[in-house]
């Protein structure tokens, strides 16, 4: 961003009392722990403090990134040239609403957790939902990319979402219209567009079973995921008809290192930050990766995290 662009933003997001900081940096809002920092770093803590802090972007030519917990994004090691909006401050609800057909209907800001979500399905004895409990993102990413575990995916549930659109206006599709597919979604075709808030279908079921399904997806993570160390979850999508993780551990890539990322040894999908990494190593590494496993397999990989430069 220019000199002048940025004095410009600066006085504008402070003159609407908007909440914002400077060189705010990426790694430290990213489970990868990786990125140098943003010009702009935005927290809006509503809808309207969304809309106008996204109004004065445009209206001063700033580039904007969209961000909820910071769970599939590598950030580039010079940072962000422009403003990165935080939307976790969205985090109101769940807000229940029963159905005649003896359904709940749970509606929830797009900052909100997952982990959250899934916490209070359980009390009020929802089910459908569970599969959702272990993955570290907020509902706007996960409508995002139909984020999904365990044989379960957003779409199973999902029933509307609430949005922004390209002209900032407030808009609400049912999830029939939002081409969920295999971690992907309208939204990706649409990057200007902002989730505000979504809603859930969920059936009624046994809190102490729903309990206990979370408890085991919660334990199978432990078990067999390197949680232990920074990361971006999954690396890469899964290829029709088989499994990245093992794709990659067949070719003998475990523990196959560039810098400081490497194959995790413990699951040969997941690229790990073993410290110092950086966005650099992990785009190496996964470049190599797709590599060797094309030459040596015919499978074709794709990243799932999302590199931001």
């Amino acid at each position: 961003m220019q000199q002048q662009t940025i004095e410009t933003l600066r006085q504008a997001l402070q003159e609407s009392a908007l909440p914002f900081a400077q060189q705010e940096p990426l790694a430290s809002h990213t489970t990868f722990q990786i990125g140098g920092p943003a010009v702009f770093w935005c927290t809006p803590k509503d809808a309207a403090q969304l809309r106008r802090t996204l109004a004065l972007c445009r209206a001063n030519g700033a580039r904007v990134y969209l961000l909820g917990n910071g769970s599939n994004t590598l950030f580039a090691d010079e940072g962000y040239d422009g403003a990165v909006i935080d939307l976790r401050g969205l985090n109101f609800g769940p807000t229940a609403e029963p159905r005649p057909d003896g359904s709940t209907r749970l509606t929830a800001g797009a900052g909100l957790t997952l982990g959250r979500l899934c916490a209070v399905a359980q009390q009020q004895s929802l089910a459908g939902i569970a599969f959702a409990c272990g993955i570290p993102g907020t509902i706007g990413g996960a409508v995002y990319m139909n984020a999904g575990a365990y044989g379960g995916e957003m779409k199973d549930v999902l029933e509307s979402v609430t949005f922004l659109d390209s002209d900032l206006a407030e808009r609400t599709l049912p999830a029939a219209e939002l081409a969920l597919g295999y971690r992907t979604s309208l939204f990706e075709r649409h990057p200007d567009w902002c989730i505000l808030s979504a809603t859930v279908r969920l059936q009624p079921g046994d809190s102490a079973a729903i309990l206990a399904e979370m408890q085991d997806y919660l334990q199978r993570r432990k078990d067999k995921q390197p949680l232990e160390w920074p990361s971006a979850g999954s690396t890469f999508k899964r290829p029709q008809g088989a499994f990245a993780g093992k794709l990659i551990e067949d070719c003998g890539l475990r523990g196959f290192a560039v810098g400081g990322a490497q194959i995790s040894e413990k699951h040969c999908g997941f690229v790990i930050n073993r410290g110092g990494a950086t966005c650099a190593d992990v785009v190496r590494l996964t470049d190599q990766v797709k590599a060797i496993v094309l030459q040596k397999t015919g499978y074709t990989l794709e990243r799932e995290i999302r590199v931001v430069k």
